[in-house]
């Protein structure tokens, strides 16, 4: 007895100091994942992260002791179920993830499992002799007896997605030496500066957020201007449209000031711009309009006769 509550103070401790060290934690998912493949993970984590597993009511436990110090990792608590663990770090949250979720090993099917994703049997030679047809015949998967062998004939689906394994579907995939499942660390959720959220967040580009940014800002500008409600985002459009209101005005009463002159003057004087206009194109044109003049007299002085000389 003193023993095991000695290890559980030393698990507190631990569990303690690493809340107070690392900014960032992953709780993991470990269903499946194999002690070598965690003596991997944590190697390729030393000196990023730091990985630490426990049972979940004593994890519940020692995080319920904290939380009059530390009230923010209350959040943690509705994660702490099913087999997970957690990995602590002050590192890039998006490399870490990477490194975590990178090793995977293939397993093959148990029955009883739960199935990730849909296995299917690629149509092809077997090499199996003709008396284990029974084992495909009972999953319905359509066969052929080719040169001695059992030849499937076309691709079948025997697992779908989240259903479990059935004893003869784990039996006709060992035989064909079929290990459709990959096993490996998944990130369930991460804690980030008093903040929970899923793993997807982190595939969220910059650009992506900066779109979604301008989104809201250009929405929040449009309800403001519809309601008649200022805010920052709309500020430029209102301006714009009360200067456009006050030139208006200015332009149908005697008013003007500064920036409406020259609007007015354009406006009663039309035909001093209009004459400017033409003037101006027909400068720009006239060295391209004499080149061509040039041109003839050249090509009649180039002749040097008449026509009956």
């Amino acid at each position: 007895m003193g023993g095991t509550r000695d290890k559980k103070v030393q698990y507190f401790t631990k569990l303690r100091e690493l809340l107070e060290e690392y900014k960032s934690i992953f709780i993991v998912g470990v269903d499946n994942v194999s002690s070598q493949q965690m003596h991997e993970i944590r190697k390729a984590l030393r000196g990023e992260a730091t990985v630490l597993m426990g049972k979940n009511t004593m994890v519940r436990r020692a995080i319920r002791g904290f939380l009059s110090e530390l009230p923010e990792y209350e959040k943690l608590l509705p994660f702490v179920r099913g087999n997970v663990g957690f990995i602590f770090t002050n590192g890039d949250l998006k490399s870490i993830r990477d490194v975590v979720v990178s090793n995977v090993v293939a397993a093959p099917a148990r029955a009883g499992a739960i199935a990730p994703k849909d296995v299917w049997i690629p149509a092809g030679n077997t090499g199996m002799e003709p008396g284990k047809t029974s084992f495909f015949q009972a999953l319905g998967v359509p066969t052929k007896i080719a040169r001695g062998t059992i030849e499937i004939v076309s691709d079948v689906k025997v697992v779908e997605t989240d259903t479990r394994v059935g004893p003869s579907e784990a039996t006709l995939l060992n035989m064909l030496n079929i290990s459709p499942f990959t096993y490996g660390m998944s990130v369930i959720q991460v804690y980030d500066n008093a903040q929970v959220f899923p793993a997807s967040i982190l595939d969220i580009t910059d650009e992506e957020l900066v779109g979604h940014f301008v989104s809201a800002i250009n929405t929040i500008a449009s309800i403001s201007l519809v309601v008649g409600y200022p805010t920052v985002p709309a500020v430029g459009h209102s301006v714009v449209n009360h200067y456009k209101n006050v030139l208006a005005l200015s332009i149908a009463t005697d008013y003007t000031f500064e920036g409406s002159e020259a609007v007015k003057d354009r406006l009663a004087n039309p035909e001093a711009y209009a004459a400017a206009a033409p003037a101006a194109a027909a400068s720009s044109d006239a060295p391209a309009a004499a080149a061509p003049a040039e041109e003839e007299e050249e090509s009649d002085e180039d002749l040097g006769m008449g026509l009956f000389d």
